[in-house]
Formats: structure tokens, sequence, C-alpha cells
């Protein structure tokens, strides 16, 4: 029997828990330092506002929506029917407040929506 080969055997087995706790310690370590880090920022943080520091409702009460039906702008044409505009200079697409305020409605004999059951128009 050779005991040499048992002893190597046991000193590379030894190193390597000792590495995989140097690892765990490591790894704990880095934990509670970001931990503490993460305290110091908090503390920099300033307080949530107190109950007298909130928003209040304005004086003419709660504010509602407005419904209007809305129609877009004219989409602005090129000088010349050879040349075309380019999206820059279209610019924002701007809407404008309709002349008929009703609001549409669907039209007899729809299904009113994609599978409904209706048998749409014909």
């Amino acid at each position: 029997m050779n005991t040499a080969m048992y002893q190597a055997a046991t000193g590379a087995q030894v190193f390597g828990y000792v590495l995989i706790l140097l690892a765990g310690l490591v790894c704990v370590a880095g934990l509670i330092w970001a931990f503490r880090l993460g305290i110091k920022v908090r503390e920099r943080e300033s307080a949530p506002p107190r109950p007298e520091e909130q928003p209040r409702l304005p004086a003419s009460g709660p504010v509602h929506e407005t419904r209007e039906v809305r129609e877009p702008d004219e989409v602005p044409r090129a000088a010349d029917d050879s040349e075309r505009l380019t999206p820059h200079q279209l610019g924002n697409v701007r809407s404008k407040r309709a002349d008929d305020q009703r609001r549409p409605r669907w039209s007899p004999g729809s299904s009113g929506s994609f599978g409904g059951g209706g048998g749409g128009r014909t």
C-alpha cells in the first residue's frame, strides 16, 4: 500500500474545501458590504412628504375630463408635384376640434366588433 498517494490526495481535498470556504466568505462579505451601502444611500434620501405637504383638491372641486370629437389637420402639400415632403418637414400630427360633435355610432347591420356574431355588412 502506497501511503504517499493517500496523503497527496488528502492534501488536495483539504485545499479544495478551504478554497470553497474562502469563496463563501467573500460572497458573504460582499453581501454585507452591499447591504451597508444601501442603508447609507437610503439615509441620504429625503424623507417622504408629511400629510400637510400632500396635494389638495382645488377650491372648484375635482377636475373632470372633457370629451370632444377631434379631426386631423390638413397634411401640408409639397410646392411642386415632382418633389415630396420628408417626415421632418411634415412636423407633428396635429388635430382640431370637429364642427360636428355627435359621436360616431355603429352602422345598422354591422356586428360591432370582430367575432361579435353578427352577419356584418353585406
